[in-house]
């Protein structure tokens, strides 16, 4: 479980370089729609682990808790080639008592073109009965050290952000 080390500097964002796989692509050799949730999906996982020594499987395990996914905002801007190189990164833009919000970036590997957006929206619940719950402490804890204090969330609309995060990729 996440414990917060005072001595320690926590990224507010992950990063992966990953390739995009033959076996992923439609006839187009564009990467399937659906699977850009399983890149996304695997990236977080990984560095999430790596960055913050934290893993979902331990709430459910430890707490007898877990993030289920409500809602899913995704823009296709460009499409992500078979055997292109493209970097995925992730990050925490929102959270409240019970609820998360991810934002995943997908670009090209120089980090020059927007490929795609996606918000996830997620509500922590117990395992136990189902229902929505508050935040573990020490969860709360991960939260507040990983969250982009720089996002307004609850004044942002989704397609002004991707024109922003275009607009960031520009320079």
């Amino acid at each position: 479980m996440f414990h917060r080390d005072p001595n320690r500097i926590y990224p507010t964002e992950t990063e992966s370089r990953v390739i995009v796989r033959f076996q992923d692509c439609d006839p187009l050799q564009h990467l399937n729609n659906a699977k850009y949730f399983d890149y996304y999906f695997n990236a977080r996982e990984d560095q999430v682990a790596k960055l913050y020594d934290f893993s979902p499987g331990q709430l459910f395990r430890e707490l007898k808790t877990s993030w289920v996914v409500y809602q899913h905002q995704i823009a296709y801007v460009r499409p992500a080639l078979v055997s292109e190189w493209v970097r995925v990164k992730s990050r925490l833009i929102y959270f409240n008592e019970d609820t998360t919000v991810t934002e995943y970036v997908m670009t090209d590997d120089e980090k020059t073109h927007l490929k795609n957006v996606l918000w996830v929206t997620s509500k922590y619940v117990s395992i136990v009965t189902g229902k929505r719950i508050p935040h573990d402490e020490k969860v709360n804890e991960l939260l507040q050290t990983i969250i982009v204090p720089t996002i307004d969330f609850l004044s942002l609309n989704f397609n002004d952000r991707i024109r922003e995060i275009k607009q960031q990729i520009i320079g």
